[in-house]
């Protein structure tokens, strides 16, 4: 390995660290208490370095998106391409899809949800906020294009597919969002995330399927 490799492959497992401390202090004290100082604490390295990588507190919390965003992608797209799954069973496994990417990271995914409602996407660099963009849209287009296969098949709603595909992840965000201010608010407040996301899904399936489709499978 050269040494331009060995400074490159230092400097990614140096980033890593950095994102891995990030993660367990926002976990622990959450964004706004969270300082570049505490994370350099608890990743044994200086405030100094960590500027070397990221220019603020924001492009570091932003920057933990990006590996939810893989895997939503990843997710999407296998489900995109499989083979044997009616309409039905497609759009169906949607909901235990979104599941599993909550479950993949609950805290990150929280995380991303309130920095898309934010202000903080204003302080991130070109690059970092081009990189957000660009995978967001790329998993919103595998969605959408599963929700088209399906409107081509004439068993789903003559509904623009990537306004079903924003409809979807704007169901699945407001939840999320909503079970974990719950507990925010009352920590006796137990999470039913599990639960209504059961009962929104069912409800979008069944509005996106034609009623003579729906009556079919009744």
């Amino acid at each position: 390995m050269g040494i331009k490799q060995r400074k490159k492959r230092e400097k990614e497992r140096r980033r890593q660290q950095i994102m891995v401390a990030a993660k367990r202090v926002f976990a622990e004290k959450g964004f706004t208490r969270t300082t570049i100082e505490d994370i350099a604490r608890e990743a044994e390295l200086s405030p100094g370095t960590l500027y070397l990588y990221f220019k603020n507190k924001d492009e570091l919390y932003a920057s933990l998106s990006l590996r939810i965003l893989k895997y939503l992608q990843i997710r999407l797209e296998d489900l995109h391409v499989a083979k044997g799954l009616s309409p039905e069973q497609r759009v169906a496994l949607l909901k235990e899809l979104l599941y599993d990417v909550y479950e993949f990271d609950p805290t990150i995914l929280i995380n991303m949800f309130h920095l898309q409602s934010g202000d903080t996407m204003k302080n991130l660099s070109p690059e970092l906020l081009l990189e957000i963009k660009t995978m967001s849209d790329q998993a919103l287009s595998i969605l959408s294009k599963l929700f088209e296969d399906v409107v081509q098949k004439g068993t789903l709603v003559d509904r623009n597919p990537l306004v079903l595909a924003n409809i979807l992840w704007a169901l699945f965000a407001g939840i999320v969002l909503w079970e974990e201010s719950k507990q925010t608010v009352s920590e006796k407040s137990s999470s039913n995330l599990k639960q209504t996301l059961e009962t929104a899904f069912d409800i979008f399936h069944r509005g996106v399927f034609k009623i003579e489709q729906t009556e079919n499978n009744t």
